[in-house]
């Protein structure tokens, strides 16, 4: 159980800082049409180009705060369920009070993988 949560910690942090990395990146995806030596016909054009190059990179950054969230959240909620089950197989007289335990910390455990939704649909719509 300890490595288990050495190994989650580890891979969180990775992930975070991979997502860092994609958003320090997303500063100079790509180089301006000026600069490679090509001309702009339009300024409506270059802005067309420049919100295509910026997609991306927040695609990568949403995908992944999502996808840790979802994983983190079904290992919990696997994790929690698992034990919920072992209290009842002791103590079946105490199965109400277990269940309905676990099923407000499920709601927990849920209401944080849809927070993370909202930060990735944020991601790629505001930023």
């Amino acid at each position: 159980m300890k490595h288990l949560k050495k190994t989650a910690i580890a891979l969180a942090v990775v992930i975070l800082v991979l997502t860092a990395a994609v958003f320090v990146g997303n500063v100079n995806v790509h180089a301006a049409p000026e600069a490679a030596g090509e001309t702009v016909s339009t300024q409506q054009d270059a802005e067309v180009d420049a919100a295509a190059a910026a997609v991306g990179p927040k695609a990568i950054a949403a995908a992944l705060a999502i996808g840790l969230a979802a994983a983190a959240g079904a290992i919990a909620m696997g994790m929690a369920i698992s034990k919920s089950n072992e209290g009842i197989a002791r103590q079946p007289e105490a199965a109400d009070s277990i269940r309905a335990l676990l099923m407000l910390g499920l709601v927990f455990i849920e209401t944080v993988v849809i927070y993370a939704l909202i930060v990735a649909i944020l991601i790629v719509f505001v930023m």
